[in-house]
């Protein structure tokens, strides 16, 4: 199964909410509060968030926590990577050195790498600004023209090797 961390979901919740409140700062209590999130974990990705450079801490008495960037500028591939390290579904799609013994060797290498892509490029298309504008009717985007598959198989045989089934006669 192909799953963020419940870290890395509780900070896009988190991120998504101080977009949609972008106009003040936010300190944890208040963060944790309003985004229905434990203040701990909450506490511990603002630390992670501002490390990264998502967000922003301002001292003083109106300071708190605020998006480093505006919303539009900010993906949910970069809010992964930030918590999750780089976006990679095996060892051999990450941009560093694999301790895969079967790299040099697998038949299907190149094809992870077009996989990983296509949910990176998927992951970079949606923005903090897009999560926080009311939601829509789902549109995915298009990441390259279908084409046929990578190898095609016969088309399926009925018996004795006859060609394809016919249909069934009209009933009158």
């Amino acid at each position: 199964m192909i799953r963020i961390s419940r870290l890395t979901d509780y900070g896009i919740v988190l991120l998504t909410h101080m977009a949609a409140h972008a106009d003040h700062m936010h300190n944890a209590s208040e963060a944790a509060a309003e985004a229905h999130l434990p203040l701990p974990t909450v506490s511990k990705l603002l630390r992670l968030l501002t490390k990264e450079g998502l967000l922003a801490s301002h001292r003083g008495a109106k300071g708190g926590y605020g998006l480093a960037r505006a919303p539009q500028q900010i993906t949910v591939a970069a809010i992964v990577a930030a918590l999750e390290g780089p976006i990679a579904l095996t060892a051999c799609a990450a941009t560093t050195a694999s301790d895969c013994e079967h790299e040099t060797l697998c038949p299907v290498r190149g094809h992870w790498n077009l996989i990983n892509l296509a949910v990176r490029q998927a992951l970079e298309s949606i923005t903090l600004a897009d999560l926080a504008a009311r939601p829509r009717a789902l549109v995915l985007p298009t990441l390259r023209p279908s084409r046929a598959p990578l190898s095609a198989s016969p088309a399926p045989r009925g018996k004795a090797g006859m060609g394809a089934p016919r249909p069934a006669p009209a009933v009158r």
